[in-house]
């Protein structure tokens, strides 16, 4: 079972990718995990990936889908993976779609959690994080005991600033502009789902493990 989640930022795709992998016993693949690890560890993929980045640009698609693909060619990888963080274009979508259909495989299935921007901004603008020890809250579903005071270590919270307003808002431009056309693309090969990412954690995980365990065609 091969599949991509999709989602703006702050949907919850990331969580329920992790969801996912546990329950069904393959690996949840970001490519941000996976250049770090390339890097951390040296390889020739690592390396190229390393000129780019050290420079402040981002990671051609080619190499992107060859480190990617080197990492789906593992043992851990036979039944199956996550991918999530990728692809983000359609030309990346595209050369994924080459490179699995040269290997004889493709995708099964594309997960799209959608959450209206509203809720979004309101979702990522309430959470606050401890700078000391790292512990994560939310003003409205997660709050701490004392009002802006970590729990664990009597820190001051902060709203980080990819959490500001301001800056949720470009994201979800950015993600409309680029990556929201995925969506038509996946749509059209077949393999696409939407489910409710609005709804609880376990009510977006349970509609998305009846899809997999589905008959019924995509959308």
């Amino acid at each position: 079972m091969k599949m991509i989640m999709l989602g703006a930022p702050g949907a919850g795709k990331g969580t329920q990718a992790a969801l996912i992998a546990e329950q069904y016993q393959i690996p949840h693949i970001s490519t941000g995990d996976i250049f770090r690890a390339n890097i951390q560890n040296g390889t020739e993929l690592g390396k190229e990936a390393k000129q780019y980045m050290d420079k402040g640009l981002l990671v051609p698609d080619e190499l992107t889908v060859r480190i990617l693909l080197d990492r789906v060619a593992r043992e851990d990888c036979k039944d199956g993976y996550v991918l999530d963080g990728f692809p983000r274009t359609i030309p990346q979508a595209q050369a994924l779609d080459r490179a699995l259909g040269d290997a004889g495989t493709g995708i099964d299935f594309c997960i799209d959690v959608h959450v209206e921007d509203e809720r979004i901004v309101s979702r990522m603008s309430g959470r606050r994080a401890c700078p000391g020890c790292g512990a994560t809250y939310h003003v409205v579903h997660i709050p701490p005991r004392k009002e802006g005071v970590c729990d664990a270590c009597g820190r001051e919270l902060i709203l980080r600033g990819d959490d500001r307003p301001e800056t949720v808002l470009e994201r979800l431009r950015v993600y409309h502009d680029q990556t929201q056309p995925l969506i038509d693309f996946y749509k059209r090969k077949g393999c696409l789902y939407t489910v409710d990412g609005a709804a609880g954690r376990e009510e977006v995980f349970a509609a998305i493990t009846a899809v997999l365990g589905s008959k019924a065609g995509p959308e």
